[in-house]
């Protein structure tokens, strides 16, 4: 990172990828364009994890190319009379693949589904065994992980 003084800390980062809900994964394209999709995502023991359609444009290209990264944007504050966003963010960078085993799926399904909706785990199951047939999971490897804010948020501390 060019601007070391804005880096975020490992501890800081993690705990705003646990903290959002959502982000943008950019996947190479087989036409040499980046593509770039947001999602919804959970992070779990080192790892995201995505829930999917099973076909479309975002699996084709995870089938032929595994490489991607991750973007959060935690904080977007406009400061006009400054002329400045007071920005903090998460780039991931890792291997995404498709979860194939049936119980480590259903586990994610029930892990997203408890972050969005908690109280109801009967309904949760009814919603799981509805659509497990009709979507993927995705789980992204972290092999770089870097967190930066801008420079005010650094001052304020």
């Amino acid at each position: 990172m060019r601007r070391f003084k804005q880096q975020v800390t490992e501890n800081e980062t993690l705990e705003i990828l646990c903290s959002s809900t959502s982000g943008v994964l950019s996947l190479c394209g087989n036409d040499g364009m980046p593509y770039g999709v947001p999602l919804s995502h959970v992070y779990d023991n080192g790892k995201l994890y995505f829930h999917s359609a099973l076909t479309g444009h975002k699996v084709d290209l995870i089938r032929q190319n595994d490489n991607a990264s991750f973007t959060v944007i935690a904080k977007d504050e406009i400061h006009p009379e400054r002329y400045t966003t007071y920005f903090q963010s998460v780039i991931v960078f890792g291997k995404v693949k498709i979860i194939e085993d049936e119980h480590r799926k259903k586990e994610f399904l029930e892990i997203l589904g408890r972050r969005c909706n908690p109280a109801d785990p009967e309904g949760l199951s009814k919603e799981i065994q509805a659509g497990f047939n009709r979507c993927l999971v995705l789980e992204m490897s972290i092999e770089q992980l870097t967190g930066k804010q801008a420079i005010e948020l650094v001052n304020r501390h």
